[in-house]
């Protein structure tokens, strides 16, 4: 098995709920300004750690996909927000940048599921992470950190 550098880290689960109880593990940690990326197929299963994410943060609502509504924002305690981001439908970058992706940073943390869209317009601090349908119950996920904070996410997640 090949040494993953610091800032990289890898887990697999083998079922919805260990996949939602890794998300709920970073959905503790999560503040605002934080960026979570999400990368992966249709049916990877992107939604479902979002949902362990949100429960994990606090998020009073229950989580769903944006994909044909672009934001869902998530209540949590004392007006806490969570942003959860689907660019599967935008049709280009400068479509991405009028999302004021800065105003919805200053109020809570972001989820963006396919963020390969607009890698461009997100900032370069974030936690990039890749989910891989292995079969109808596993899941692989490859966790990749740029920045202090990012990192500081994987340390955690690692000695959970």
């Amino acid at each position: 098995m090949p040494v993953l550098p610091a800032t990289a880290h890898r887990a697999t689960t083998h079922s919805p709920e260990e996949t939602r109880a890794l998300g709920a593990r970073l959905g503790v940690l999560l503040e605002p300004g934080d960026v979570v990326c999400l990368q992966g197929d249709l049916g990877a299963g992107k939604t479902t750690f979002v949902q362990g994410l949100a429960h994990g943060w606090g998020a009073l609502d229950a989580v769903s996909s944006p994909t044909f509504i672009i934001v869902n924002v998530y209540r949590g305690a004392l007006g806490a927000r969570l942003f959860h981001l689907d660019t599967y439908r935008l049709g280009s970058a400068p479509e991405a940048e009028e999302l004021d992706i800065d105003a919805m940073l200053a109020q809570g943390p972001l989820i963006v599921e396919w963020p390969e869209r607009m890698q461009n317009v997100l900032p370069p601090e974030r936690l990039w992470i890749t989910i891989e349908h292995i079969d109808e119950m596993q899941r692989a996920f490859a966790f990749e950190a740029s920045g202090a904070r990012a990192n500081q996410f994987l340390e955690r997640i690692r000695n959970a």
